[in-house]
């Protein structure tokens, strides 16, 4: 029998999972986070059909040290495999002990029982007996192995079509997010120009009922009335001066110098491994880059705190609140558990943008005005500013061809900057924004390379084709000139951007249909075969303006398909995509419509990357994209038309898949660029400008 879920070992006792209520419902506790997926929609949903009750019973409690189980960060398309395998064994096992507790009480076999929406019935019963009879006592029950799970030819409601979200109306029509929570005080953060700037000189006077809260270099400001609190803000930082410190960073690219002293690490079993690389010598060359990019929060991030008798009380969006109150504690010079932190949705962002920092700026100004509920609120500026970022990247590729135009040899070099600085408690430094301005500063943590397998630089570098021979080395470069983190899909996006390219160079380059090629190098992996054959069903095939991307996320999880049509203006140069299909499979299809949600939003934000966005900054290092004219991301208006088709095997394990489908849309966009208009483009975003760049070479 399978191992307990990690989630569940760790947090073995029942009660912590699941719950019954007077009212005739079920409460199931998950550790992960709401951020826009429909995860807690999900969730309940495993968690019904596990217990043979009605979805609309089931309330999924998410995220709130102390009272949830401990699951560490939302991240990684990890929940359903995680959490949902955890709440499928903690349902399974309070199944179990209720129909025990309901045959002692009848006299029955408990595999003679049936049930129904929580109603048990048995042969010569004559009224029900529901599981909330059965719930004078809650579940003092400690699992430590497993328990038999539903047959899922039984299932009614995974997988099913027509599941509603549980927090859209919620959202649609009330104070949902933590912007809207009620708040005595209103506050603000006045910034320093860039990262490198401490301040000088502060001299302004706060009348009450406004605060003024000042330590080193971090200079915040409150007011009942938020109008207010802006108002004042902006008169402070008026009369505030900075000088920067250290020398401005050495550029922003990924050039020559950075790459020949970056750290080398050649994947050896997925691995990256200290081991000297070989040089496999290649006829085909070619070189593709991203910019640095933003997670572009439609909201920007926000906190609320309380500080009362040496003890705090944080609602945030962060998607790790359990290491961030051990990192929020090392800074405050307070034990952990004195800090709770329940999460609040926010305006939702996959990776690590600035909710994490919104959450410490607010204890701060908290423990200024102890026993006042406070309301911290990022500006846009501040948002784009100070957030951190999506690291550059700079793909070098290489293959050569056999007799028959077949690939016999690939090298795969990927350069880049830490993807992995989320604040954690193991790590030796502080990487919260305002600890390193404050007047007894912690600094961030060195980076230093990832070198587990599937995370960060390298993470989908290896390709999902079969090779005779092939070296795929990872390089890292800890002289990030900028704050960077998670952004969706770390390093999937620019590697499967790189390899779903450069297949479709070689294939042209051999004489071969991009199809045919695929397959051809797919031969070992019949699920992305079948994958592959479903797109080119959907959409109808290659022809004319088309291009294809195939990939399987971190090699293991979602395995996704997408074609993408584009059309090129021949007097502006601008691309547009007026149509996509998505084919994917995810094992086990738990909600039907989120699944798909998903998926498409992922291609959507991809287009978004690929088409308009690239952080710009100042020679000072300083971020000069704060707005939406100078940062443009998608508008609902270009939005393609997507068609999706998804693959369910109920017999297997669900799989990750909220980020499977960046990588296949890059690289399907570029090719289908390449199909209508002959130019390769090697270089995000693939503006205007580029286009004719490209076109004057």
């Amino acid at each position: 029998m399978k191992p307990l879920p990690p989630a569940l070992a760790a947090t073995p006792s029942l009660d912590r999972w699941i719950r019954l209520t007077g009212e005739g419902g079920v409460i199931a506790s998950t550790g992960k986070v709401e951020i826009g997926q429909g995860i807690l929609t999900a969730l309940g949903t495993i968690v019904a059909e596990e217990l043979d009750v009605a979805r609309g019973r089931v309330q999924v409690v998410s995220a709130h040290t102390g009272h949830t189980p401990n699951e560490g960060v939302t991240a990684g398309s990890m929940s359903i495999e995680t959490s949902g395998a955890a709440l499928r064994q903690a349902s399974a096992w309070a199944r179990r002990l209720l129909l025990e507790r309901a045959a002692a009480r009848l006299a029955l076999p408990a595999d003679s029982l049936t049930v129904a929406d929580g109603e048990i019935r048995g042969e010569g019963v004559n009224e029900p007996l529901t599981y909330w009879d059965l719930a004078d006592q809650q579940f003092d029950f400690e699992i430590r192995h497993r328990t038999p799970e539903k047959d899922p030819s039984a299932y009614r409601l995974v997988g099913r079509d027509g599941q509603r979200r549980t927090d859209i109306l919620a959202k649609a029509t009330g104070p949902a997010f933590v912007h809207d929570s009620d708040a005595e005080l209103h506050a603000r953060v006045v910034r320093p120009p860039s990262l490198r700037h401490r301040l000088t000189e502060l001299d302004v006077d706060v009348a009450a009922p406004g605060r003024l809260v000042v330590d080193g270099s971090f200079v915040a400001v409150a007011h009942p009335v938020e109008f207010e609190a802006e108002r004042l803000a902006r008169r402070v930082a008026g009369h505030a001066r900075w000088r920067r410190i250290g020398s401005p960073p050495r550029g922003f690219d990924i050039d020559e110098s950075r790459r020949e002293t970056a750290e080398a690490f050649p994947l050896r079993n997925g691995v990256p491994s200290p081991v000297p690389r070989r040089r496999i010598a290649t006829t085909h060359r070619a070189a593709y880059s991203r910019p640095f990019l933003m997670h572009a929060s439609l909201a920007p991030s926000a906190a609320v705190a309380v500080w009362h008798d040496g003890a705090l009380a944080i609602e945030c969006s962060s998607q790790g609140i359990e290491p961030l109150r051990h990192v929020i504690a090392r800074v405050l010079g307070i034990d952990p558990d004195a800090i709770e932190i329940r999460h609040v949705p926010g305006a939702g962002c996959y990776g690590h943008n600035g909710a994490d920092d919104a959450a410490l700026d607010a204890a701060l100004i908290a423990r200024a005005v102890p026993g006042r509920r406070v309301l911290l609120k990022w500006s846009r500026e501040d948002e784009h500013g100070f957030e951190p970022l999506g690291p550059a990247m700079h793909v070098e590729m290489g293959a050569s061809l056999d007799a028959q135009g077949g690939i016999a040899a690939w090298t795969h070099d990927v350069y880049g900057f830490t993807h992995v600085a989320r604040p954690s408690p193991r790590a030796p430094g502080v990487d919260l924004l305002a600890a390193r301005f404050l007047a007894e500063p912690f600094q961030p943590t060195l980076a230093r390379p990832a070198l587990g397998p599937e995370v960060g630089i390298h993470r989908n570098a290896l390709p999902i084709y079969s090779f005779p021979d092939q070296e795929v080395t990872k390089h890292f470069m800890p002289d990030a000139p900028v704050r960077t983190s998670a952004l969706r899909g770390l390093g999937a996006q620019g590697n499967v951007f790189a390899i779903e390219s450069f297949m479709d160079e070689l294939a042209h380059a051999g004489g071969t249909d991009p199809a045919d090629f695929r397959r051809r190098h797919l031969q070992r992996d019949a699920g992305a075969l079948t994958v592959l054959e479903a797109v080119l069903d959907l959409s109808g095939g290659l022809a004319g303006s088309r291009g294809l991307g195939i990939a399987r996320y971190k090699n293991r999880q979602c395995c996704a398909a997408v074609v993408a049509e584009v059309s090129v203006d021949p007097e502006t140069a601008e691309i547009r995509v007026p149509r996509l299909w998505i084919a994917a499979d995810a094992g086990r299809i738990i909600d039907l419509d989120g699944l798909t949600n998903q998926l498409e939003g992922g291609a959507v934000q991809a287009l978004s990357w690929c088409l308009k966005e690239s952080v710009s900054f100042d020679a000072e290092g300083a971020v000069t994209s704060r707005d939406w004219s100078s940062y443009p991301i998608l508008r609902f208006g270009e939005v393609p038309e997507i068609e999706t088709v998804l693959l369910d095997h109920p017999e297997r394990d669900p799989l990750g898949a909220g980020e499977a489908t960046v990588g296949p849309t890059s690289g399907a966009l570029g090719n289908a660029v390449f199909a209508a208009t002959g130019l390769r483009i090697r270089d995000l975003p693939m503006t205007p400008d580029r286009l004719r760049q490209v076109a004057a070479r």
